[in-house]
């Protein structure tokens, strides 16, 4: 443990646990209840129990490079994002999904410019699925606006492959489980959200 992960836990300790105890007792008792599942990009900039302010059990968070939701393949080999969403869904009950993508994402720009040459192994290939939402969603478009239209992009991919699952889609389709797409933008601290139009709007 370095010596910033012993000063956090410490004050985790001092600040946090006296006012929090009781929920993380009855957390312990009575398991986790989560009421939204957060697909998340693994960056540090970009933390969701931070950004939407919860306290312990609220969240199921998985979290990746680039938010990314592969689609469906239940073909027998490894696949951390797909478990999670399985679990989430179907033993959590969770009631709510949030694709959230962020600004200066390191991810999405692979997607734009290659992977570094040193992630080849599992970054390049991850990322490749990416690629040819991000590709289509950049024809015309300014060099400006090119970093978001790319990280948007990204979220609206995650959330088409979430409803190629069948038991996401059945619960989407009666009710049962709300879809929605955020991006955060890191310096000015605001969230946007994909509406019915297809646009991402700033989050009231």
């Amino acid at each position: 443990m370095t010596d910033l992960l012993t000063q956090g836990y410490r004050r985790f300790r001092q600040n946090r646990w006296p006012t929090e105890r009781a929920e993380y007792e009855a957390l312990a008792a009575n398991g986790q209840k989560p009421h939204t599942l957060v697909v998340a990009c693994s960056d540090s900039r970009a933390d969701p129990a931070l950004i939407f302010d919860t306290a312990p059990g609220e969240l199921f968070v998985v979290r990746n490079v680039a938010n990314l939701v592969p689609p469906y393949e239940p073909d027998g080999k490894l696949h951390g994002v797909s478990a999670a969403l399985e679990f989430g869904v179907n033993v959590l009950k969770v009631g709510h999904i949030v694709v959230m993508g962020h600004a200066a994402c390191g991810g999405v720009n692979a997607m734009r410019k290659g992977a570094p040459v040193n992630c080849q192994d599992f970054v390049a290939p991850w990322v490749a699925q990416g690629v040819p939402a991000v590709s289509a969603a950049l024809e015309g478009v300014s060099d400006a606006e090119a970093e978001t239209v790319a990280e948007e992009a990204v979220v609206r991919l995650s959330l088409e492959h979430l409803r190629t699952f069948p038991w996401i889609a059945e619960k989407e389709a009666a009710g049962e489980l709300r879809l929605s797409g955020l991006h955060f933008g890191i310096a000015a601290g605001l969230l946007t959200k994909l509406t019915g139009a297809g646009r991402f709007q700033p989050l009231g």
